[in-house]
């Protein structure tokens, strides 16, 4: 088994609020976990309207399956519109 963590670091520029911020994450959220069946959690500057960080993890019995579907998922999140990625970072377990 491996488990393979992707480390988002995101701006989202239009944000104005809190609101708006998890309006433009709840998109990204939603697009990973339903096209990829990965987790995804905000893990840092929560308190930040116009920063976060989003964790995707995922596991599988093939390594190399993993890294290419959590390149699929830094490759889709880097396409988002309400979003800009600062900073990918993937880590496999």
């Amino acid at each position: 088994m491996v488990i393979g963590l992707l480390t988002l670091d995101l701006h989202i520029p239009g944000a104005h609020s809190l609101k708006d911020k998890r309006h433009a994450l709840r998109g990204i959220e939603t697009r990973l976990r339903e096209r990829f069946n990965v987790a995804v959690a905000e893990v840092e500057h929560q308190d930040l309207w116009q920063r976060a960080r989003l964790a995707v993890v995922s596991v599988n019995t093939d390594a190399a399956h993993l890294d290419s579907t959590l390149q699929a998922a830094a490759a889709e999140a880097q396409q988002a519109r309400l979003v800009e990625v600062l900073d990918v970072h993937t880590e496999v377990l």
